[in-house]
């Protein structure tokens, strides 16, 4: 299985993804250019967080429009696995693949610290590795993570079961229904606001976000549908 890691000018978590990829996972990574125009021979491609064109206009707003763009969208109509951490999330739906947005958070402050995480969906390629409704920690960093939607959108999220991650005994940012990370109705485009690379090693005080990689490593191409 070979993994593009796609670099935006101003990502900042891209080397973040490579490295719980390739150093801890042994995974054949490779960084991708923004200004690419195919992603040929790569059988899933992640987005990381960072401020892609300085997050001017909206959050991941320009770098919809990048040259990669079409290629990411053909991968996800293909049924390959599309990932997209914070600013990733971020683009994911400004692109269309994922529904919903990102606005700023309740606070009008920057949230940098270790959240708890329930998981609602252990039935995507990315999270086959952990348990329904298990509680893990994952760190969060960001200014515009709370996630928003209409009633409509919400209500069908919540009967796909297309709510992946939600934040639990605390909502950090005012994200409607405690929504932390929500995939598309395939289940192979999964987008969320913390960052599971950056809690892959014990040395790092955690390893939760791992079994997230191993699990789009085990599970390859497999075309997973969302599960009602």
């Amino acid at each position: 299985m070979k993994i593009a890691v796609v670099v935006f000018p101003g990502s900042n978590c891209d080397i973040d993804i490579y490295e719980a990829l390739h150093t801890v996972c042994g995974a054949d990574v490779e960084y991708v250019s923004h200004k690419r125009d195919n992603l040929d021979g790569f059988d899933a491609v992640m987005l990381p967080g960072g401020f892609s064109y300085g997050d001017y206009l909206r959050c991941g707003a320009i770098a919809r429009f990048a040259n990669i763009m079409p290629a990411i969208v053909k991968m996800a109509d293909e049924g390959k696995p599309v990932f997209g951490t914070c600013n990733g999330f971020q683009i994911l739906t400004e692109a269309g693949l994922l529904p919903g947005a990102l606005k700023q958070n309740d606070s009008l402050k920057f949230v940098c610290k270790t959240v708890e995480l329930q998981v609602e969906n252990n039935k995507t390629p990315f999270t086959t590795k952990y348990g329904e409704k298990e509680h893990v920690k994952l760190p969060i960093a960001h200014a515009d993570g709370s996630y928003y939607a209409d009633d409509e959108t919400l209500q069908k999220l919540e009967e796909n079961n297309q709510v992946v991650f939600r934040y639990a005994n605390e909502n950090p940012n005012g994200s409607l229904h405690y929504i932390a990370g929500v995939c598309n109705e395939r289940g192979n485009v999964l987008g969320m606001m913390p960052h599971p690379e950056r809690a892959v090693e014990a040395l790092l005080g955690n390893t939760d976000g791992l079994r997230l990689f191993q699990s789009l490593l085990e599970n390859g191409t497999v075309k997973t549908e969302v599960a009602n």
